[in-house]
């Protein structure tokens, strides 16, 4: 027969013995043979501890049931068997148990482990640092199975401060209970680099002498420091005033572990947030200059371009960014390509002027300034920034103060009208050393130009003193103008020969403190008419000045002077005889006209 009702071990006459226990059975067939027990497989660890439990009670009660059989030998059989059995589910029963153990343990890293990646992707997904600091506050609860948590940073002075500080409800503490911990073991953690942990504070007679451990009911106590490129930062903190034995090795090594991954969280973020700070500074600082500044990424692509740039090229911003920026400064006429790969290769900084013209003709100077952007990794080139300024208006009044006084520069109203080419009523004079050529032939170089420079010295001050316009200087002549739009004046004949007269004066005066050698004489002519004056010259270089008729006849006057001489044209003379005294010369007939000329000698004032 089969016996499924228990286990029965040794001779089986009979199922008398057997009792029921489920998932266990025994095959004993009749006359005593005997058989192997087979056991059911357990679903897991648990169910063959289980298992075991029944076995051991089910031998136990088949020892009790053997007691009273009637025959010696086999009662003394079975009960040699059973012992041997007991020990051996004694023996699989703490084996088990041990394996229980591992397992459990096993468990319990694995799921820290887990909980350590998944938390560690978390923090590492933001740098906000404010958010970060929650994340990591809710992490080491999450690790740790602690109460509280906090995090602690050190200041520039080393002070250590809670920075934030979360319950195990997710709930974040005030700085009253944040301030219910154990600043000796911070402290402690903080200088040595060391984590403490404390399964049970108020026994551990390292803390015994705390009173913050006693007075605050500290139990379960983890401290881990948080370091970064070899320096602490601060720590992290982990407490439970309820339950001892919180905190094992195991839980101070995930957290040191975890500790070095928030640390570096924690200074990416700062580093983030210094480094976007300093941005949004620098894009103020761009939006408020009134330089136009546009950046070029590595790509070559337009990154930025703040409000003065696109008022001052009419450039709207939307249209332009991410786009070639050769193509959109090429488009308005700033061709800068060759400077920015000049930046490229030598990440110096370079400046260029560049005369453009927009589509209602209207010339305007601009200065460009190209600098290099360095990129996080400071051996390569991010990009360039493009500082560009409207130079129009400073060029034209620098180019006035050559030729005009400083104060009379100021009082023009409208640059631009002033210079722009027109006809006008202007009395032109021109100023000639004499023997200049001579003089050359046995002075060095040097002291040849200080002779002209103290000339020319006395002379523009003469003519500056009149309110006259510098139009140029022409080897050891000097050429100026009165009354031109850039210096208006009624008087302007009158004020032309008194300027004549001053020149007279100052280079007498000049010439009585050089050698009898180097003295210096003077011609001058004077004339007045109708000219065409503005701007003459190229993109490349433009002066302001006077063309026609009347320029070539004052040049004329000038080189028919004497020593000394001042020559006046018939108009001349017609505006001032009232106040100057003059002498007749020959009539003169002046290249390229056809009518004699009537010259006049200035000789001096009437009394």
């Amino acid at each position: 027969m089969v016996c499924y009702n228990g286990p029965v071990f040794g001779v089986c006459p009979t199922s008398v013995f057997c009792n029921p226990v489920p998932g266990v059975y025994c095959l004993m067939e009749p006359g005593g043979v005997e058989n192997t027990p087979t056991i059911a497989g357990p679903r897991d660890l648990n169910d063959l501890l289980r298992q075991i439990e029944r076995l051991q009670a089910a031998v136990t009660e088949q020892q009790r049931s053997l007691m009273s059989a009637r025959e010696p030998q086999v009662k003394r059989v079975a009960l040699h068997g059973s012992g041997e059995l007991i020990e051996l589910l004694q023996e699989l029963r703490e084996a088990s148990e041990q394996l229980d153990r591992q397992l459990k343990q096993q468990v319990k890293e694995q799921r820290q482990l887990h909980a350590l990646q998944a938390v560690s992707a978390v923090i590492n997904s933001s740098l906000d640092i404010d958010v970060l600091l929650e994340q990591l506050m809710d992490a080491i609860i999450q690790l740790t199975n602690a109460e509280r948590a906090m995090l602690l940073l050190a200041d520039e002075q080393g002070e250590l401060s809670v920075k934030t500080a979360r319950h195990f409800d997710h709930m974040t503490l005030d700085q009253a209970a944040s301030a219910e911990i154990s600043r000796t073991i911070v402290r402690q953690v903080a200088t040595s680099g060391e984590p403490v942990v404390a399964l049970d504070a108020q026994e551990d007679e390292r803390f015994a002498s705390q009173d913050s451990i006693v007075s605050y009911k500290l139990r379960s106590i983890l401290c881990v420091p948080l370091r970064t490129r070899g320096e602490i930062i601060g720590v992290l903190y982990a407490d439970n005033r309820v339950s001892s034995g919180i905190f094992g090795d195991m839980e101070r090594d995930a957290l040191a572990a975890f500790a070095d991954q928030a640390a570096v969280a924690l200074d990416n973020a700062r580093l983030f947030q210094e480094v976007a700070g300093m941005r949004d500074l620098m894009d103020n600082v761009f939006v408020s200059i009134d330089s136009g500044v546009i950046t070029v990424d590595a790509a070559d692509r337009i990154s930025f371009v703040n409000r003065a740039a696109e008022q001052l090229l009419d450039m709207p911003v939307a249209s332009v960014l991410d786009q070639p920026y050769e193509v959109v400064l090429n488009s308005i006429g700033l061709p800068v390509q060759p400077l920015v790969e000049q930046v490229r290769v030598d990440g110096l900084t370079h400046s260029e002027e560049l005369d453009t013209e927009d589509e209602s003709g209207v010339t305007r100077a601009l200065s460009i300034t190209l600098s290099p952007l360095q990129n996080t990794r400071e051996e390569e080139l991010g990009g360039v920034a493009i500082v560009i300024e409207d130079v129009s208006e400073k060029k034209r009044v620098e180019s006035l103060r050559r030729y005009l006084p400083s104060a009379f520069v100021d009082r023009v109203r409208d640059l631009d009208a002033a210079q722009r080419p027109q006809r006008r009523d202007v009395t032109v004079l021109f100023a000639d050393i004499r023997r200049f050529s001579t003089l050359g032939e046995h002075l060095e170089p040097e002291e040849l130009i200080h002779l002209a420079n103290g000339f020319f010295a006395e002379a523009v001050t003469a003519i500056a003193d009149y309110q006259g316009l510098i139009d140029k200087f022409v080897g050891d002549a000097v050429m100026a103008l009165f009354n031109t739009p850039l210096n208006p004046q009624e008087d302007h004949v009158s004020q032309a020969v008194r300027a004549a007269l001053l020149i007279r004066e100052n280079v007498i005066r000049f010439r009585s403190s050089l050698p009898v050698e180097t003295q210096l004489h003077f011609g001058i002519g004077i004339h007045t008419g109708e000219v065409v004056v503005g701007n003459v010259g190229s993109q490349q270089r433009k002066d302001y000045s006077a063309i026609g008729d009347v320029v070539n006849l004052t040049k004329r006057l000038q080189e028919m002077a004497g020593y000394d001489e001042i020559l006046l044209s018939r108009t001349v003379f017609d505006a001032v005889k009232s106040w100057v005294t003059a002498e007749p010369l020959d009539p003169v007939q002046v290249k390229g006209r056809q009518t004699w000329e009537e010259v006049f000698r200035l000789t001096g004032r009437k009394p």
